[in-house]
């Protein structure tokens, strides 16, 4: 079964090459065993060369004339070859940006379908609603900014804007230590105030004694 489920997904996968892709393919093939052709020939015309020179240097001048014709035949080869590799890689260059071409359209399709759907949603008289309806109330704000301001006087301001800076330096200043609290306080004295009134009243008393002991002396 698990062989059948993988031959199902396989079929279901969609290839991504396309016929495109296959046709650049092959004439990338092509071009190459062209190239390789060129080198084949290259490395003969060489060869028929050099043997031409020998021929020539052992007195057989026909033979050396066979082999120059056979190298001006490959040169016309070669020549042709070099035509075809130019027509292919062209033909190969213009399928490629076919396909560029084709993805931009793609791309193009889509974002004309997205922004048809957004113009379908935002119609000219509603943008239009919208705009006067903010601009209805931007007015609005001023107009009430405009009565603020006419009712505070300068003075009201001034006040204002201390009363914020106050806060600002609320805000910015350092949180309070007990130890900062305790060194702010007045010193606490160190006798006891009710024991001292205490004493103070005694003494009185005992003064006031003593004036009545002296005044009975005096009338007897």
């Amino acid at each position: 079964m698990g062989n059948i489920f993988g031959k199902s997904s396989a079929k279901a996968k969609v290839s991504r090459v396309t016929e495109q892709d296959k046709a650049v393919l092959q004439l990338k093939q092509q071009r190459d065993k062209l190239k390789q052709y060129q080198k084949r020939i290259e490395l003969q015309l060489e060869k028929d060369r050099e043997m031409a020179k020998k021929c020539l240097s052992s007195g057989r001048k026909e033979r050396a004339k066979t082999l120059l014709r056979k190298k001006k035949y490959q040169e016309k080869l070669l020549s042709n070859t070099d035509a075809q590799l130019e027509t292919i890689e062209k033909l190969a260059s213009d399928i490629e940006f076919a396909q560029v071409e084709a993805q931009v359209i793609s791309g193009l399709r889509v974002g004309n379908e997205a922004l048809k759907k957004v113009n379908e949603i935002l119609s000219i008289d509603e943008v239009e609603q919208i705009l006067d309806e903010t601009r209805e109330s931007i007015e609005k704000q001023q107009e009430i900014d405009a009565l603020l301001n006419g009712v505070l006087s300068e003075e009201d301001e001034d006040e204002v804007l201390a009363e914020l800076d106050a806060l600002v330096a609320a805000e910015e200043e350092p949180e309070k230590t007990p130890e900062d609290i305790g060194a702010r306080l007045p010193d606490v004295p160190e006798d006891d105030p009710v024991a001292a009134a205490a004493a103070e009243r005694k003494r009185k008393e005992k003064g006031g004694e003593r004036s009545g002991k002296k005044v009975a002396l005096e009338a007897s």
